[in-house]
This record gives C-alpha cells, sequence and structure tokens, in this order.
C-alpha cells in the first residue's frame, strides 16, 4: 500500500510535467510515455533522498520498481482493452459481454493490485529498521485497509465519474 500510494504520486507527477509540456500548436507527434526504466530511476531517486539508500539498496530497487513499472504498463494495456469491451457490450446491450469484461477487468485489477503490493513488499524487506520506521511515516496505510489508489476501479459507467454520478 505504501509504494502503491508513492507510485501514485510520481505518475501523477510525471503527468502533470506531461500536460505542463503540452504545445498549443498543431503538433502531430504525442508525447512519449515514460518507460517502466524511467519510472523505476524517478522512484528510486525520490526513495534515494528520503530513506538515505545506500547504492546496494539503489541496484535492488531499481530492479524492484522496474519490473513493477513492466507489469503495470502491460495489464494497463490490457484494462484499455477491457474497457473498451466493457464498453462494447453495454451499447450493445450484452449482458453476456457485460459480465466477461467485468470479470477480466476484475482479474486484472487483481494482478495489479498484488504486483503493487509484492514490489512493495521486496522494497520494505531491503530497507534497515530505521528506514522501515521511516518509510511508514511517509506512506499512510502501511498495515492498514487503505481503500483506494491504483487498482481501484477506473472512472467509467457506474464507477467515479461516470454516468450518474
Amino acid at each position: 500500500m505504501k509504494r502503491t500510494i508513492l507510485h501514485t504520486a510520481v505518475l501523477s507527477a510525471f503527468g502533470a510535467a506531461l500536460m505542463c509540456g503540452q504545445t498549443t500548436g498543431t503538433t502531430t507527434t504525442p508525447p512519449t510515455p515514460p518507460t517502466p526504466a524511467q519510472i523505476a530511476a524517478n522512484i528510486v531517486a525520490r526513495l534515494t533522498t528520503l530513506l538515505d539508500l545506500t547504492s546496494s539498496q539503489q541496484t535492488s530497487a531499481t530492479a524492484i520498481f522496474t519490473t513493477d513499472a513492466t507489469t503495470d504498463q502491460s495489464l494497463q494495456t490490457q484494462m484499455q482493452t477491457a474497457q473498451t469491451a466493457l464498453q462494447t457490450a453495454i451499447t450493445s446491450d450484452s449482458t453476456t459481454g457485460i459480465a466477461s469484461a467485468a470479470a477480466t477487468i476484475g482479474s486484472l485489477t487483481t494482478q495489479q493490485v498484488t504486483a503493487d503490493a509484492t514490489a512493495d513488499a521486496e522494497f520494505y524487506a531491503i530497507l534497515t529498521s530505521t528506514q522501515q520506521t521511516k518509510y511508514a511515516t511517509l506512506k499512510p496505510g502501511l498495515g492498514g485497509s487503505g481503500l483506494g489508489g491504483p487498482g481501484g476501479p477506473p472512472p467509467g459507467p457506474g464507477g467515479p465519474g461516470g454516468p450518474g454520478h
């Protein structure tokens, strides 16, 4: 959960940076999203500043967060496909299609939460007890239920910000 909040903050910062970098001219090439390695490098840089990570910890954390970011990107692509399938099923009034897309979205959400929590656990395990204590204060929700954040339902029909809300 702790890393998930940090992950959300880092991704939000990337999103804001990308939006601020947009021009009003007629650019035909969309901005390139950060790679998993770039995402991991930014997370590790921030954590190094906050927790005083050793070079060995930085190497381990980079591997952990690169793997997690790669998994997240793959799952995000699959989630977008499932969301499109759900929209198609809704507009087609296909209860079977809705059930299938919903099951896929549920499975992908489970995979994302599992990947993020596993990365959190792996990172937490490489920290000293002093760093773990400090990390816990940086990441509200450690050991708590901490609902929300990545892995939660995306906006859409019936979800936050969807029709009727």
